[in-house]
């Protein structure tokens, strides 16, 4: 807890040294002109303290000035600190801690302002002017070379250490802030993505079951129509065909809509319809024959089962495919061919009469299949035939791969 508070008091004096970052420097050269003025007057017992105060106090306000500077020019901060703090210790005066602080201030700064290999050059060339002038100065003569000489390495030796975890500590937050914005960044790009997704899967469905519904319906009511005085029983029977296909389509819109009022929390929301599949290509026949279209449906190959998003896939392409040809053919009649081999299921439908391929191939319809063929890892190839008509063409493979398996509507 106490390294919490430590770190918090240093943010909070980080941020408000970059805030008034001049007025920071001024009272920090202020409070180290004030430890190298005391420390100058520190003596050994016994000892006779030099008479260039003067001197001193000239020197060290001179590398005092200069640390104002610190944050853009770091090195001349340390060339300058270091050549003043060495003439003072070889005019006699004794070596402490509050002499070296300027100095020591400088070596901080540069090791936070600077690369690790600026820091060692220069840290290492002050480091032995400071060591070399320690040795030579006469203001402790009874102590040995090695006690004059070690005390004020491993002093400078202390701001560089520092300096160095600062600057470490700030690249660490520097990166944990840009990973935190760039994961901000995936996540709400990737939850546009799947809004986009969700947004094209929802309009791909509703274009399905209108569309399909719609256009049966339109065909049926037609017929009825054409049939209502030559065959009225014919009549009455696709009008009583029109009410189911109605019917249907108010089901299917009703559980496609109700995905988007699905609480994830609550169960009782969930719908219990299944998702439709191949297994519904005779109501799917049995509607086009009520319009006007008799489709043959053949199967070649060991039929396989299929997961649920393939068979919903494979049952959507073909109610769009034929679809397609109440809309658009001339002809009275289709094929839907299922060939399953291997591991992929391939669907052909096609109709022999004079297309309109035009209209077939522009629009949603071509495209939703395509798209839905596409998400499960299929292919689907949709364009008019050589020899007349129109033909739509799929491989699917049974189990998806390569996408993830849409969600039943």
């Amino acid at each position: 807890m106490i390294t919490s508070l430590e770190r918090r008091y240093a943010d909070r004096l980080e941020e408000f040294s970059d805030r008034r970052p001049f007025a920071v420097d001024l009272v920090l050269a202020a409070a180290l002109m004030g430890c190298a003025v005391l420390g100058g007057k520190l003596t050994l017992p016994g000892a006779t303290p030099p008479d260039q105060d003067g001197t001193a106090v000239a020197l060290m306000g001179v590398a005092c000035l200069v640390l104002l500077k610190h944050r853009s020019h770091p090195r001349a901060a340390v060339v300058v600190n270091a050549a003043c703090t060495t003439v003072v210790i070889a005019l006699g005066y004794l070596l402490t801690p509050l002499l070296l602080a300027p100095v020591m201030a400088a070596l901080y700064w540069l090791a936070t302002h600077t690369d690790r290999r600026t820091t060692r050059v220069y840290g290492l060339a002050t480091m032995l002017a400071v060591t070399v002038a320690a040795g030579v100065s006469d203001s402790m003569d009874h102590l040995s070379l090695l006690l004059r000489t070690i005390g004020p390495f491993f002093w400078l030796l202390l701001p560089l250490a520092a300096g160095n975890m600062t600057r470490l500590r700030r690249a660490y937050l520097k990166a944990v802030q840009a990973r935190a914005e760039h994961a901000e960044r995936t996540r709400e790009e990737e939850a546009r993505l799947r809004v986009t997704e969700e947004r094209m899967r929802i309009a791909r469905e509703l274009h399905d079951v209108v569309a399909h519904h719609l256009a049966l319906a339109n065909a049926q009511a037609g017929t009825a129509a054409h049939l209502a005085l030559s065959n009225p029983q014919q009549s009455q029977k696709i009008l009583t065909d029109l009410t189911g296909t109605t019917s249907s389509a108010l089901r299917e819109l009703k559980a496609t809509l109700g995905l988007l009022r699905q609480n994830d929390d609550d169960p009782d929301s969930l719908s219990l319809e299944p998702s439709p599949g191949l297994s519904r290509l005779p109501e799917l026949v049995s509607a086009c024959a009520s319009a006007g279209v008799t489709v043959t449906v053949s199967t070649e190959g060991e039929p396989q089962p299929l997961s649920p998003g393939v068979d919903l896939t494979a049952f959507r392409i073909v109610q769009e495919a034929l679809t397609n040809v109440t809309k658009h053919a001339t002809t009275e009649a289709a094929s839907v061919r299922l060939t399953y081999s291997g591991s992929r299921l391939q669907i052909t439908v096609t109709n022999d009469g004079p297309a309109a391929p035009v209209a077939q191939s522009r629009g949603f319809g071509v495209m939703g299949m395509r798209e839905r063929a596409h998400s499960i890892g299929g292919e689907l190839h949709a364009g008019p035939r050589p020899e007349g008509g129109f033909e739509v063409t799929t491989a699917l493979p049974l189990q998806p791969h390569g996408a993830e398996e849409e969600t039943t509507a």
